[in-house]
């Protein structure tokens, strides 16, 4: 019997769920927060993805997501200033990144990017692929796409066993398309 030398990973598990309108989208981030809070409160770092079109709804569900999560006041885009720190429920820590004007390397660093992804908390990431090759490997990745004014298609991919844990509790319930 010969051993393998070369073997190719298993594709990762993704799922493909229908959001007819906004509540759909907080009831998501609703699930996917139920799923995060007890990885942060014990000081876990998970890292998600957000990709689509401009209004494709990926700052929508953050801020539905970071709600969930039990963050208060304003919660703004960082399209401009590329993070914003926030605090949820026990000081868990979230950042989140707007890669979407985002060119130059030398900011990565000059920013302390990495810190911030090497640090405790939940790390979002908008137009991940501005700095791709910069950021480590997500656990999750979102891909919204728009079918109507309202209703979207979120296909999720798990690239981690935390990553693949937050999709299965994310898409609970949720209609396929």
């Amino acid at each position: 019997m010969h051993v393998s030398i070369v073997a190719s990973s298993p594709p990762s598990p993704a799922d493909a769920v229908t959001w007819s309108d906004e509540s759909d989208c907080g009831a998501m981030a609703q699930r996917l927060a139920e799923g995060l809070r007890p990885l942060l409160s014990q000081g876990g770092s998970v890292y998600i993805e957000l990709h689509g079109t401009l209004g494709a709804g990926k700052t929508t569900f953050t801020r539905h997501l970071l709600r969930a999560l039990g963050v208060e006041g304003r919660i703004k885009s960082p399209s401009y200033a590329v993070v914003e720190p926030h605090e949820g429920t026990g000081g868990i820590q979230i950042h989140h990144f707007d890669f979407y004007r985002f060119n130059d390397p030398q900011e990565w660093e000059d920013a302390g990017f990495r810190d911030l992804f090497a640090a405790p908390g939940l790390k979002l990431a908008e137009w991940p692929e501005q700095a791709a090759g910069l950021l480590p490997r997500p656990d999750l990745r979102l891909f919204l796409t728009p079918v109507s004014d309202t209703s979207r298609t979120v296909r999720l991919e798990a690239l981690t066993p935390t990553g693949d844990a937050l999709r299965t509790e994310a898409i609970k319930g949720m209609t396929q398309p």
